[in-house]
């Protein structure tokens, strides 16, 4: 399935992109035709803080860079005249509910400050493309807000806190806005060491005064989202944060309250406290996978936080087919990290995923054009996902299994 002697071709083909990237940024035109220049757009926008913040991962950014290598080195078989593949389904059905694609928006901390207002924009065109919303629980915007957004509810994103009161209230708080899945990240007992945020400015010393000078150098966000998207806070958090509620404080944050002492054991409370779909994120091995469908959940998300934690581990495609085999009779499998466009969904599906989660695509979308910009991505990654099914001879998401990988 996967063949070392492509890391070469891979190595060659990403000088290209980024020599392409390189001349379009030195005359100042991004021409939005894939979601790669979504990337390239915001990188032009954003302030190296927020930049860094979305992009780096732990330490070496080895799991980070592997996240995708090993996903492009899975191969499909190129078959034709078996079907006619004028129609093509990309319709699945996600904890009750009908999604157009199989692609959930994942949560992304702070996310409100990549546009104005972000989760809401970003919850407005998840409604409108008929993918689900994952809020984290560090949003800007708070869970109420995103709520009022559209007639759909959201998903919402539970850390692991030491405050077990709180997490509590915020279960509860999910409870009371209707929200459809309850995404329970287990992979974050601690923050993963991320160098890039020390060396741009979003953590360490002089930090608001180093965010404060990189703004300026940005007016166009600045405008935007630093004087418009206001109150720059963490809604969710704001009541354990008290006075301190701003972004400066954000890390700090999580540095005090996540909680390395939690045990599957933990659980039993989250689940007596959520009557709705239960999803574990952030399971890479066959035997925590076994477990979690032991207790009882919904489904999980193999996951490695797209790099940002555990650094030196398996890619999320090597681990994906293992865990799938385990408990896919059992539980609903999803999957993230790693992915770039629809090719790369349509990949992490034949190797045994019944959805894909993406978190830097769409924020690089929404940093670029805001709601209209992620719509535009959704668009571009349903396009290219039926292009590859039919190149492949699979009219639905029920032919997209390993007999059409190499």
């Amino acid at each position: 399935m996967y063949d070392n002697n492509l890391t070469y071709e891979i190595k060659s083909n990403e000088k290209s992109l980024c020599s392409s990237a390189m001349w379009r940024r030195r005359i100042g035109v991004v021409i939005i035709a894939s979601p790669e220049d979504f990337r390239i757009a915001a990188q032009r926008r954003l302030p190296r803080f927020l930049l860094d913040y979305l992009e780096g991962g732990a330490c070496g950014e080895t799991t980070l860079a592997r996240n995708r290598t090993d996903l492009r080195q899975v191969l499909l078989r190129q078959r034709v005249l078996r079907e006619d593949v004028s129609q093509i389904s990309l319709e699945a059905r996600l904890f009750g509910r009908e999604c157009a694609v199989p692609i959930v928006l994942s949560p992304v901390g702070i996310a409100g400050m990549y546009a104005r207002r972000g989760e809401t924009q970003a919850k407005r065109a998840a409604d409108a493309a008929g993918v689900p919303f994952c809020l984290s629980t560090v949003s800007v915007c708070s869970l109420a807000e995103v709520a009022q957004q559209g007639t759909v509810p959201p998903w919402f994103q539970l850390y692991v806190m030491r405050d077990r009161g709180f997490m509590r209230d915020l279960i509860e708080e999910a409870g009371r806005h209707g929200a459809g899945a309850l995404a329970f990240t287990v992979d974050m007992p601690v923050p993963g060491i991320r160098y890039r945020d020390a060396h741009s400015g979003m953590s360490g010393r002089f930090a608001g005064l180093r965010k404060a000078v990189q703004a300026l150098t940005h007016p166009g966000w600045s405008w935007e989202v630093g004087i418009h998207g206001r109150p720059h806070v963490l809604g969710n958090i704001a009541p354990a944060l008290g006075r301190k509620t701003s972004l400066n404080d954000f890390m700090g944050w999580i540095g005090a309250n996540f909680d390395p002492t939690i045990r599957w054991r933990d659980l039993d409370l989250i689940r007596s406290l959520w009557k709705g779909p239960l999803i574990l994120k952030g399971i890479l091995d066959p035997e925590d996978a076994i477990q979690a469908a032991q207790i009882g959940v919904d489904g999980i998300v193999v996951s490695n936080h797209g790099g940002r934690q555990h650094d030196g581990v398996s890619s999320t495609a090597r681990a994906l087919p293992s865990i799938a085999d385990a408990v896919g009779h059992r539980l609903t499998v999803m999957a993230d990290s790693g992915v770039r466009n629809g090719l790369d969904i349509v990949r992490m599906l034949a190797l045994g995923a019944k959805a894909v989660w993406i978190g830097r695509l769409w924020i690089y979308a929404l940093a670029t054009d805001g709601q209209a910009g992620v719509c535009q991505l959704i668009d571009m990654l349903t396009k290219e996902m039926r292009v590859a099914m039919a190149l492949s001879g699979c009219r639905d998401l029920k032919a997209l299994d390993r007999e059409i990988l190499l």
